[in-house]
C-alpha cells in the first residue's frame, strides 16, 4: 500500500457560484481526501478564501496538475504546501533578546514549523544568544551612509539561504521602501503596541502618556508605510495607574514573544492569506 503524503492548498480569487464545487472536484481527480476545509468570503473586497488540508498517494506535481484548470477559470491566486516542510526564516534583531529566544527556543523545541539558517543583526549583543543555538550569526551594521550596501548583503544572505520568510524580532531599523516592497507578503513584524495606536518610537512610553488601562503587541507584515502593514496577530494585557513607563516595557516583554510567535507559526502553516490592507487568518 502507498503511503499517503499531505498538503495544503490555499487560493484567493473573485467571489461567484461553484468555487468550493471545481475545487473538491478536483481534488477528488488527484486522490485526495479532504481532512480539514476553511473557507470564507469577503463582503469588503468580493474575494474568496480557501484552505485545504488533504492526503493522498499522489505527487505534488499531479494535484498541481489537477488545479491548474480550475485555477485558471476562476482567476485564482494559489499554492500546494507539501505537509511538514519547514519553512527556511531568517531573524533579524538588535539588541532586544526576549523576541529573538523565545523563537529560538521553539524552533529547538520542533514548536513552530520553521528552520532558522541564519540570524541577522545590526549589533553583536545577540552573538552568544546565536551561538547558544548553533545559528550563524551575521552582523550588518547600519548607518545612513552604509544603509543601501547593508540591505544589499541582508538580500544576498536571503538569496543564498534560500529565505522564504524574514521576521523582525525587534529589529530597530527602518527598512527601506524597496526592500519593503521586494519582501512584501514574506516578512513579519512586531511592533511593541496594540496598532493603530502608539506607532514609531518608544510606544510604552506614548501609552504611559496617554493613561491607557491596555498595553499590547502587534505582529504584521512588513510593508512601505511604517506601522501600517497587514495585521496578523494581535494580544494585549491590563496595566494600571500606578504601573511606571518602564514597567510597561518590562511586562510587554512576554505579550510581543507571544504574539510574534503566533504569527510566524499560523505563517509558517499556510494559514494567513492577503485581503488588501488586512489578512484572513484560518486557525
Amino acid at each position: 500500500m502507498e503511503a499517503s503524503t499531505s498538503y495544503t492548498l490555499t487560493l484567493s480569487c473573485p467571489d461567484r457560484p461553484g468555487i468550493v464545487h471545481a475545487v473538491s472536484g478536483a481534488l477528488l481527480t488527484a486522490g485526495c481526501n479532504i481532512l480539514d476545509s476553511q473557507q470564507y468570503g469577503s463582503g469588503t473586497t468580493g474575494t474568496f478564501f480557501m484552505r485545504v488540508e488533504v492526503t493522498t498517494t499522489a505527487a505534488a506535481e499531479a494535484v498541481r496538475a489537477a488545479i491548474a484548470p480550475v485555477a485558471d477559470a476562476f482567476g485564482m491566486r494559489w499554492a500546494v504546501h507539501s505537509g511538514g516542510q519547514k519553512v527556511r526564516t531568517l531573524v533579524m534583531c538588535s539588541t532586544a533578546a526576549h523576541c529573538l529566544n523565545d523563537l529560538l527556543f521553539l524552533h529547538r523545541s520542533g514548536t513552530l514549523p520553521v528552520e532558522i539558517p541564519a540570524i541577522v543583526s545590526n549589533h553583536t549583543d545577540l552573538a552568544p544568544l546565536a551561538e547558544f543555538y548553533g545559528i550563524p550569526f551575521h552582523h550588518i551594521p547600519v548607518t545612513s551612509s552604509t544603509k543601501e550596501e547593508a540591505e544589499r548583503k541582508l538580500l544576498q544572505i536571503i538569496e543564498d539561504e534560500e529565505i522564504e520568510l524574514t521576521v523582525l524580532a525587534r529589529y530597530m531599523q527602518i527598512l527601506s521602501d524597496e526592500l519593503c516592497r521586494e519582501l512584501e507578503g514574506k516578512a513579519i513584524n512586531i511592533h511593541h503596541s496594540f496598532l493603530p495606536s502608539f506607532k514609531g518610537a518608544k510606544p510604552y512610553h506614548q501609552a504611559h502618556t496617554r493613561g491607557v488601562k491596555l498595553i499590547g503587541a502587534t505582529a504584521h507584515y512588513v510593508t512601505a508605510a511604517l506601522d501600517e502593514g497587514p495585521i496578523i496577530e494581535q494580544e494585549v494585557i491590563r496595566v494600571s495607574h500606578n504601573r511606571t513607563a518602564e514597567e510597561f516595557v518590562q511586562m510587554g516583554r512576554d505579550v510581543e514573544g507571544r504574539t510574534l510567535a503566533q504569527a510566524v507559526q499560523w505563517h509558517a502553516e499556510h494559514r494567513v492569506l492577503l485581503d488588501g490592507t488586512r489578512t484572513v487568518v484560518f486557525n
